[in-house]
């Protein structure tokens, strides 16, 4: 072999021995792969959880405004259009299914049936008291808080919650605060239709008044 043929053959060696350091091995591939697919799968099931609490605030908003006391002061024909539109978007946003599955050991998915119990409880005494059922929402909404909570706290209820998965406990804090959000609502329309009443009860004593006088 040439003498310049062994200089080259030598020079090649080393370079690729100096190289073996920077050049991944095949289990460092492997690894940088497992991570991106790990990162891009997680970044599916996020972009589906936001579309998921979309859906939910746009069916909660066209709800509200089927519900809302604006709909009593306008005309018959105009809450009849209104209410078909709402129908309408209502429909197409049913239309738009997305389901991120949560992954549950038998502990967390007996945490989260316990969980969903209580607050199907409280839901179900709204039409009886609705003061009470309101105040028990807050209780169960500061226990899943990581605030300084404003007012009491459900201590079982909040031992019960950290026993549900990660993805589940999001979902009851969700849960609890559209159900709050419902309730103000629905408060403030009753005290707005207790104060047409009062001003309209006002009005027709004041004019029996006059009539006397």
């Amino acid at each position: 072999m040439k003498p310049e043929t062994k200089e080259r053959k030598r020079n090649i060696d080393l370079a690729t021995e100096k190289n073996k350091d920077i050049l991944p091995t095949n289990v460092e591939l492997e690894e940088a792969i497992r991570r991106s697919l790990e990162e891009m799968v997680e970044a599916l099931r996020e972009a589906a959880t936001a579309i998921e609490q979309e859906r939910e605030i746009l069916l909660e908003m066209i709800h509200s405004i089927q519900n809302s006391q604006d709909m009593r002061q306008i005309s018959d024909g105009e809450r009849e259009e209104l209410n078909l539109t709402a129908n309408r978007l209502m429909g197409r946003t049913l239309t738009v299914e997305v389901s991120v599955e949560t992954i549950r050991n038998p502990q967390q998915q007996e945490s989260l049936k316990h969980a969903t119990r209580i607050i199907d409880e409280v839901v179900s005494k709204f039409l009886n008291d609705l003061g009470n059922a309101k105040s028990h929402l807050m209780s169960l909404y500061s226990a899943c808080s990581s605030e300084v909570p404003p007012g009491p706290v459900d201590q079982k209820f909040q031992s019960i919650v950290i026993g549900c998965a990660l993805e589940d406990q999001k979902k009851i804090k969700r849960r609890l605060e559209t159900l709050l959000r419902n309730i103000e609502s629905s408060d403030k329309a009753i005290k707005l239709l207790e104060h047409s009443k009062g001003a309209g009860s006002l009005a027709l004593q004041q004019n029996a008044d006059s009539r006397f006088n």
